[in-house]
Protein backbone atom coordinates (compact mmCIF):
# COMPACT_ATOMS: atom_id res chain seq x y z
CA UNK A 1 0.00 0.00 0.00
CA UNK A 2 1.47 3.56 -1.00
CA UNK A 3 2.38 5.60 1.70
CA UNK A 4 0.48 8.74 2.08
CA UNK A 5 1.68 12.08 2.43
CA UNK A 6 0.02 12.65 5.93
CA UNK A 7 1.64 9.00 7.35
CA UNK A 8 5.12 10.52 5.21
CA UNK A 9 5.25 13.89 7.99
CA UNK A 10 4.33 11.23 11.32
CA UNK A 11 7.85 9.37 10.51
CA UNK A 12 10.47 10.77 12.68
CA UNK A 13 13.44 12.78 10.35
CA UNK A 14 16.00 10.25 11.36
CA UNK A 15 14.14 7.06 10.39
CA UNK A 16 14.18 9.47 6.69
CA UNK A 17 17.49 10.53 6.85
CA UNK A 18 18.77 6.79 6.47
CA UNK A 19 18.28 4.34 3.69
CA UNK A 20 17.82 0.71 3.40
CA UNK A 21 20.93 -1.01 3.06
CA UNK A 22 22.38 -1.43 -0.38
CA UNK A 23 24.07 -4.51 0.29
CA UNK A 24 20.52 -6.23 0.54
CA UNK A 25 18.95 -4.31 -1.58
CA UNK A 26 21.28 -6.22 -4.87
CA UNK A 27 21.06 -9.67 -3.09
CA UNK A 28 16.93 -9.25 -2.43
CA UNK A 29 16.71 -8.36 -6.31
CA UNK A 30 18.62 -11.42 -7.75
CA UNK A 31 17.31 -14.06 -10.32
CA UNK A 32 16.47 -17.31 -8.93
CA UNK A 33 19.62 -18.67 -11.18
CA UNK A 34 21.96 -15.92 -9.72
CA UNK A 35 25.30 -16.84 -8.17
CA UNK A 36 25.07 -14.49 -5.13
CA UNK A 37 28.62 -13.09 -4.28
CA UNK A 38 27.12 -10.36 -2.36
CA UNK A 39 26.62 -11.10 1.15
CA UNK A 40 29.54 -12.16 3.92
CA UNK A 41 27.60 -15.03 4.89
CA UNK A 42 29.97 -17.96 5.64
CA UNK A 43 28.79 -21.04 3.98
CA UNK A 44 29.81 -23.08 6.43
CA UNK A 45 27.82 -24.83 9.02
CA UNK A 46 28.48 -23.73 12.68
CA UNK A 47 30.91 -26.65 14.35
CA UNK A 48 28.94 -28.91 15.78
CA UNK A 49 30.27 -28.90 19.17
CA UNK A 50 29.09 -25.34 19.41
CA UNK A 51 25.44 -26.54 18.37
CA UNK A 52 25.37 -29.38 20.95
CA UNK A 53 26.20 -26.97 23.42
CA UNK A 54 22.79 -24.78 22.52
CA UNK A 55 20.86 -28.03 22.16
CA UNK A 56 21.96 -29.14 26.12
CA UNK A 57 21.14 -25.46 26.61
CA UNK A 58 17.64 -26.38 25.28
CA UNK A 59 17.22 -29.16 27.06
CA UNK A 60 18.27 -28.44 30.84
CA UNK A 61 15.73 -25.42 30.34
CA UNK A 62 18.62 -22.60 30.11
CA UNK A 63 15.97 -20.42 28.32
CA UNK A 64 15.01 -17.43 29.92
CA UNK A 65 17.05 -14.20 30.84
CA UNK A 66 20.76 -13.36 31.50
CA UNK A 67 22.28 -10.56 32.92
CA UNK A 68 21.95 -7.70 30.97
CA UNK A 69 25.56 -7.67 30.36
CA UNK A 70 25.62 -11.38 29.47
CA UNK A 71 26.64 -14.50 31.13
CA UNK A 72 29.69 -14.66 33.80
CA UNK A 73 30.96 -17.30 32.56
CA UNK A 74 30.85 -16.02 28.55
CA UNK A 75 32.12 -12.30 29.57
CA UNK A 76 35.15 -14.52 31.48
CA UNK A 77 35.94 -16.48 28.58
CA UNK A 78 36.00 -13.50 25.95
CA UNK A 79 38.32 -11.93 28.85
CA UNK A 80 41.09 -14.13 28.56
CA UNK A 81 40.61 -14.58 24.77
CA UNK A 82 41.13 -10.80 24.56
CA UNK A 83 44.51 -11.46 26.77
CA UNK A 84 45.95 -14.88 25.24
CA UNK A 85 44.96 -13.44 21.23
CA UNK A 86 44.97 -9.65 21.10
CA UNK A 87 47.47 -8.78 24.26
CA UNK A 88 45.39 -6.81 25.90
CA UNK A 89 43.57 -6.82 29.28
CA UNK A 90 39.55 -6.42 29.89
CA UNK A 91 37.91 -7.51 33.10
CA UNK A 92 34.69 -9.27 32.56
CA UNK A 93 32.89 -6.37 34.03
CA UNK A 94 34.18 -4.41 30.87
CA UNK A 95 32.58 -6.65 28.49
CA UNK A 96 28.91 -6.41 27.19
CA UNK A 97 27.50 -9.52 25.07
CA UNK A 98 25.56 -7.95 22.62
CA UNK A 99 23.12 -8.99 19.77
CA UNK A 100 25.36 -9.27 17.02
CA UNK A 101 28.42 -6.65 16.26
CA UNK A 102 25.61 -4.68 14.95
CA UNK A 103 23.95 -3.75 17.74
CA UNK A 104 27.17 -3.04 19.93
CA UNK A 105 28.06 -0.60 17.16
CA UNK A 106 24.77 0.96 17.40
CA UNK A 107 25.04 1.39 21.62
CA UNK A 108 28.24 2.41 21.51
CA UNK A 109 27.77 5.48 18.86
CA UNK A 110 24.49 6.18 20.88
CA UNK A 111 26.45 6.00 23.96
CA UNK A 112 29.27 8.48 22.75
CA UNK A 113 27.68 10.63 19.66
CA UNK A 114 25.96 13.88 20.19
CA UNK A 115 23.79 15.96 17.17
CA UNK A 116 26.14 17.29 15.43
CA UNK A 117 29.42 15.44 16.25
CA UNK A 118 31.43 15.09 13.42
CA UNK A 119 32.23 10.92 13.03
CA UNK A 120 35.62 10.23 11.10
CA UNK A 121 34.57 6.67 8.81
CA UNK A 122 36.53 5.82 5.88
CA UNK A 123 35.34 6.11 2.54
CA UNK A 124 34.43 3.67 0.93
CA UNK A 125 33.67 1.94 4.38
CA UNK A 126 30.96 -0.45 6.01
CA UNK A 127 27.24 0.56 5.41
CA UNK A 128 26.55 0.33 9.35
CA UNK A 129 28.83 3.40 10.58
CA UNK A 130 26.96 5.99 8.66
CA UNK A 131 23.71 4.81 9.52
CA UNK A 132 24.51 4.11 13.11
CA UNK A 133 26.19 7.69 13.10
CA UNK A 134 23.17 9.94 11.53
CA UNK A 135 20.72 7.89 13.50
CA UNK A 136 22.56 9.63 16.86
CA UNK A 137 22.48 12.50 15.27
CA UNK A 138 26.03 12.47 14.09
CA UNK A 139 27.88 13.89 11.26
CA UNK A 140 30.10 11.34 8.70
CA UNK A 141 33.32 13.32 8.08
CA UNK A 142 35.22 10.40 5.41
CA UNK A 143 38.50 9.42 5.42
CA UNK A 144 40.51 9.08 2.00
CA UNK A 145 42.06 5.72 1.27
CA UNK A 146 45.67 6.10 -1.10
CA UNK A 147 45.46 3.85 -4.35
CA UNK A 148 45.72 0.28 -2.28
CA UNK A 149 42.53 1.02 -0.50
CA UNK A 150 44.68 1.45 2.74
CA UNK A 151 43.92 4.67 5.08
CA UNK A 152 45.75 7.75 4.57
CA UNK A 153 47.69 8.43 7.83
CA UNK A 154 48.30 11.87 7.80
CA UNK A 155 45.09 13.03 5.95
CA UNK A 156 43.18 10.94 8.86
CA UNK A 157 45.12 13.23 11.60
CA UNK A 158 44.34 16.22 10.12
CA UNK A 159 40.77 15.38 10.44
CA UNK A 160 41.30 14.77 14.33
CA UNK A 161 40.85 17.73 16.51
CA UNK A 162 36.95 18.53 17.26
CA UNK A 163 35.98 15.23 16.44
CA UNK A 164 34.23 12.93 18.50
CA UNK A 165 35.10 9.62 16.84
CA UNK A 166 37.26 7.51 14.49
CA UNK A 167 35.74 4.14 13.49
CA UNK A 168 38.15 1.67 12.62
CA UNK A 169 37.81 -1.70 10.75
CA UNK A 170 40.50 -4.16 10.47
CA UNK A 171 40.57 -6.26 8.07
CA UNK A 172 38.39 -4.42 6.00
CA UNK A 173 34.65 -4.47 4.56
CA UNK A 174 34.36 -3.93 1.89
CA UNK A 175 37.47 -3.59 0.87
CA UNK A 176 39.16 -6.23 2.57
CA UNK A 177 42.81 -4.15 3.36
CA UNK A 178 44.35 -5.04 7.00
CA UNK A 179 45.91 -1.66 8.19
CA UNK A 180 49.39 -2.56 9.49
CA UNK A 181 50.39 -2.03 13.65
CA UNK A 182 51.95 1.41 12.37
CA UNK A 183 48.95 2.31 10.82
CA UNK A 184 46.92 1.44 13.91
CA UNK A 185 48.99 2.94 16.44
CA UNK A 186 49.29 6.28 14.70
CA UNK A 187 45.49 6.89 13.97
CA UNK A 188 44.73 5.53 18.22
CA UNK A 189 47.66 7.92 19.52
CA UNK A 190 46.53 10.69 17.58
CA UNK A 191 42.85 10.44 18.38
CA UNK A 192 43.41 9.87 21.98
CA UNK A 193 46.07 13.32 22.06
CA UNK A 194 43.24 14.73 20.24
CA UNK A 195 40.50 13.78 22.94
CA UNK A 196 39.10 11.47 20.09
CA UNK A 197 37.37 7.87 20.92
CA UNK A 198 38.59 5.11 18.88
CA UNK A 199 35.42 2.47 18.08
CA UNK A 200 37.23 -0.43 16.43
CA UNK A 201 35.36 -3.36 14.75
CA UNK A 202 37.67 -6.57 14.65
CA UNK A 203 35.23 -8.73 13.58
CA UNK A 204 37.04 -10.64 10.58
CA UNK A 205 40.57 -10.52 12.84
CA UNK A 206 40.46 -14.33 12.25
CA UNK A 207 40.63 -13.65 8.29
CA UNK A 208 44.12 -12.67 7.94
CA UNK A 209 45.76 -14.68 4.99
CA UNK A 210 49.28 -12.38 4.77
CA UNK A 211 49.47 -10.18 8.03
CA UNK A 212 48.67 -9.95 10.62
CA UNK A 213 45.68 -8.60 13.08
CA UNK A 214 46.52 -5.50 15.60
CA UNK A 215 43.69 -4.78 18.33
CA UNK A 216 43.77 -0.88 18.30
CA UNK A 217 43.27 -0.87 22.17
CA UNK A 218 46.99 -1.99 22.40
CA UNK A 219 47.81 1.24 21.92
CA UNK A 220 45.03 3.59 23.98
CA UNK A 221 42.81 3.46 26.57
CA UNK A 222 39.80 5.49 24.93
CA UNK A 223 39.09 2.30 22.38
CA UNK A 224 35.87 0.56 22.51
CA UNK A 225 36.68 -3.01 20.67
CA UNK A 226 33.63 -4.73 19.03
CA UNK A 227 33.81 -8.31 18.05
CA UNK A 228 31.18 -11.01 17.18
CA UNK A 229 31.20 -14.65 16.78
CA UNK A 230 29.63 -14.52 13.59
CA UNK A 231 32.41 -14.33 11.21
CA UNK A 232 34.43 -16.16 13.17
CA UNK A 233 32.32 -19.55 14.11
CA UNK A 234 29.92 -18.95 11.10
CA UNK A 235 27.72 -18.02 13.56
CA UNK A 236 26.29 -15.19 11.44
CA UNK A 237 22.54 -15.87 12.49
CA UNK A 238 22.55 -16.69 16.48
CA UNK A 239 23.56 -13.38 16.78
CA UNK A 240 26.66 -12.62 19.68
CA UNK A 241 28.70 -10.03 19.36
CA UNK A 242 30.35 -8.15 22.31
CA UNK A 243 31.59 -4.74 22.86
CA UNK A 244 34.32 -4.14 25.44
CA UNK A 245 36.27 -0.92 26.88
CA UNK A 246 36.76 1.59 29.55
CA UNK A 247 33.73 0.95 32.81
CA UNK A 248 32.67 4.36 32.18
CA UNK A 249 31.62 3.88 28.49
CA UNK A 250 30.48 0.69 28.92
CA UNK A 251 27.90 1.73 32.19
CA UNK A 252 26.34 3.80 29.59
CA UNK A 253 26.89 1.65 26.65
CA UNK A 254 24.42 -1.12 29.40
CA UNK A 255 21.89 1.12 29.64
CA UNK A 256 21.08 1.58 25.73
CA UNK A 257 21.62 -2.22 25.57
CA UNK A 258 19.36 -2.68 28.43
CA UNK A 259 16.55 -0.82 27.18
CA UNK A 260 16.93 -1.82 23.22
CA UNK A 261 17.69 -5.50 23.73
CA UNK A 262 17.38 -7.14 27.49
CA UNK A 263 19.97 -9.89 26.97
CA UNK A 264 21.04 -11.33 24.27
CA UNK A 265 19.85 -14.93 24.05
CA UNK A 266 20.41 -16.82 26.46
CA UNK A 267 20.64 -20.09 24.03
CA UNK A 268 23.17 -18.08 21.45
CA UNK A 269 25.14 -17.35 24.51
CA UNK A 270 25.94 -20.82 25.68
CA UNK A 271 26.65 -21.67 22.17
CA UNK A 272 28.98 -18.83 22.10
CA UNK A 273 31.03 -19.83 25.18
CA UNK A 274 31.53 -23.23 23.52
CA UNK A 275 33.18 -21.85 21.05
CA UNK A 276 35.17 -19.72 22.87
CA UNK A 277 36.36 -22.52 25.51
CA UNK A 278 36.13 -25.20 22.54
CA UNK A 279 38.51 -26.81 19.86
CA UNK A 280 39.83 -23.62 17.85
CA UNK A 281 40.91 -26.16 14.81
CA UNK A 282 37.50 -24.96 12.87
CA UNK A 283 39.07 -21.10 12.66
CA UNK A 284 42.08 -22.20 10.79
CA UNK A 285 40.10 -24.52 8.46
CA UNK A 286 37.76 -21.60 7.43
CA UNK A 287 40.47 -19.49 7.29
CA UNK A 288 42.70 -21.58 4.88
CA UNK A 289 39.51 -22.02 3.01
CA UNK A 290 38.72 -18.56 2.16
CA UNK A 291 42.73 -18.22 1.65
CA UNK A 292 42.29 -20.43 -1.31
CA UNK A 293 38.66 -18.98 -2.41
CA UNK A 294 40.75 -15.44 -2.28
CA UNK A 295 43.61 -16.99 -4.39
CA UNK A 296 41.29 -17.92 -7.50
CA UNK A 297 39.06 -14.80 -7.04
CA UNK A 298 41.78 -12.99 -7.38
CA UNK A 299 43.64 -14.97 -10.13
CA UNK A 300 40.76 -15.33 -12.30
CA UNK A 301 39.47 -11.50 -12.36
CA UNK A 302 42.86 -10.64 -13.00
CA UNK A 303 42.98 -13.00 -15.81
CA UNK A 304 40.40 -11.06 -16.88
CA UNK A 305 41.73 -8.01 -17.30
CA UNK A 306 40.71 -6.24 -13.90
CA UNK A 307 43.93 -5.01 -11.96
CA UNK A 308 43.70 -4.25 -8.25
CA UNK A 309 45.62 -5.20 -4.80
CA UNK A 310 44.87 -8.87 -3.48
CA UNK A 311 42.88 -8.46 -0.46
CA UNK A 312 44.85 -9.32 2.90
CA UNK A 313 41.82 -9.76 4.67
CA UNK A 314 38.08 -10.57 5.41
CA UNK A 315 36.59 -12.41 2.52
CA UNK A 316 35.81 -9.60 0.34
CA UNK A 317 37.37 -8.36 -2.95
CA UNK A 318 37.35 -4.62 -4.21
CA UNK A 319 37.37 -4.54 -7.74
CA UNK A 320 37.71 -1.42 -9.83
CA UNK A 321 35.27 -1.57 -12.51
CA UNK A 322 32.77 1.01 -14.16
CA UNK A 323 28.85 0.88 -13.58
CA UNK A 324 28.28 -0.26 -17.25
CA UNK A 325 30.42 -3.55 -16.36
CA UNK A 326 28.89 -3.87 -13.14
CA UNK A 327 25.67 -4.16 -14.66
CA UNK A 328 26.85 -6.95 -17.02
CA UNK A 329 28.00 -9.29 -14.49
CA UNK A 330 24.31 -8.45 -13.03
CA UNK A 331 22.86 -9.38 -16.22
CA UNK A 332 24.82 -12.36 -16.26
CA UNK A 333 23.64 -13.82 -12.72
CA UNK A 334 26.41 -13.02 -10.56
CA UNK A 335 25.09 -10.82 -7.38
CA UNK A 336 27.96 -8.21 -6.45
CA UNK A 337 27.33 -5.26 -4.29
CA UNK A 338 27.96 -1.95 -6.71
CA UNK A 339 30.73 0.01 -4.31
CA UNK A 340 28.65 3.35 -4.21
CA UNK A 341 27.03 1.34 -1.73
CA UNK A 342 29.99 1.62 0.68
CA UNK A 343 29.92 5.82 -0.18
CA UNK A 344 30.74 7.95 -2.09
CA UNK A 345 34.01 7.29 -2.91
CA UNK A 346 33.33 3.52 -3.79
CA UNK A 347 31.81 4.41 -7.19
CA UNK A 348 33.83 3.13 -10.07
CA UNK A 349 34.51 -0.27 -7.69
CA UNK A 350 32.15 -3.67 -6.53
CA UNK A 351 33.10 -5.49 -3.96
CA UNK A 352 32.48 -9.31 -4.25
CA UNK A 353 32.28 -11.63 -1.27
CA UNK A 354 34.42 -15.15 -1.65
CA UNK A 355 31.82 -16.56 1.53
CA UNK A 356 31.05 -18.82 -0.97
CA UNK A 357 31.94 -22.44 -2.58
CA UNK A 358 35.42 -22.50 -4.47
CA UNK A 359 32.29 -24.25 -7.07
CA UNK A 360 30.30 -21.08 -6.95
CA UNK A 361 33.57 -18.83 -7.42
CA UNK A 362 35.01 -20.76 -10.52
CA UNK A 363 30.76 -20.36 -12.23
CA UNK A 364 30.84 -16.97 -11.48
CA UNK A 365 34.52 -16.35 -13.25
CA UNK A 366 33.10 -18.30 -16.09
CA UNK A 367 29.53 -16.32 -16.43
CA UNK A 368 31.55 -12.80 -16.00
CA UNK A 369 34.03 -13.87 -18.77
CA UNK A 370 30.94 -13.98 -21.69
CA UNK A 371 30.41 -10.12 -20.47
CA UNK A 372 34.02 -8.88 -20.29
CA UNK A 373 36.14 -10.18 -22.63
Amino acid sequence: MPTSSNQMKRIAQRALDIEMSGIRKFFQAAKPDSISMALGQPDFDTPDHIKQAAIRAINEGKTGYTFNAGLPELREAISKKFKSENGIRFHPDQVIVTAGAGEALFIAIQALVNPGDRVLITDPGFVSYEACSTLAGGVMDPLALDQNLHIDVDAAIEKMNGARLLILNSPCNPTGTVESEETIRALVEAANDAGVTVLSDEVYEHFIYDAKHTSAAKFGDDVLTVNATSKTYAMTGWRIGYIAGHPDYIQQCLKIHQYCQTCATSISQYAAYAAYTGDQTCVSLMRDEYKARRDMLWSGLHDLGFDFPIPGGAFYAFVPMDNDTTQKILDAGVIIVPGDAFGKNGSGYARFSYATSRANISAALERISTVVR
